[in-house]
């Protein structure tokens, strides 16, 4: 079976950010943050208001599920469609 990952921005932390969320299979597992000027930029502000927010909480249930499933991407060597929409450790 293939995992596949998806992005999108939310709002996180008691809305109180706009981050980048990496799902696999519709499973939050991590983010990037955004850059402060990127927070107020509307478009981007519009897509987070349309998706559900998250908490460091949700985040934490999510990765620890993902981690007792050995299906969390950055910890484990997965078969991915699209492997590239992987964060990068800059």
């Amino acid at each position: 079976m293939k995992y596949h990952i998806d992005t999108t921005y939310c709002w996180y932390n008691c809305g109180t950010e706009i981050v980048l969320m990496y799902f696999i299979n519709g499973i939050p597992f991590t983010f990037d943050e955004l850059p402060h000027s990127g927070l107020y930029t509307t478009e981007i502000a519009e897509h987070a208001n349309n998706e559900l927010s998250y908490e460091p909480e949700d985040l934490y249930q999510s990765s620890y599920y993902l981690m007792l499933e050995e299906c969390h991407p950055l910890m484990f060597e997965l078969e991915l469609e699209n492997p590239e929409m992987l964060p990068c450790d800059d």
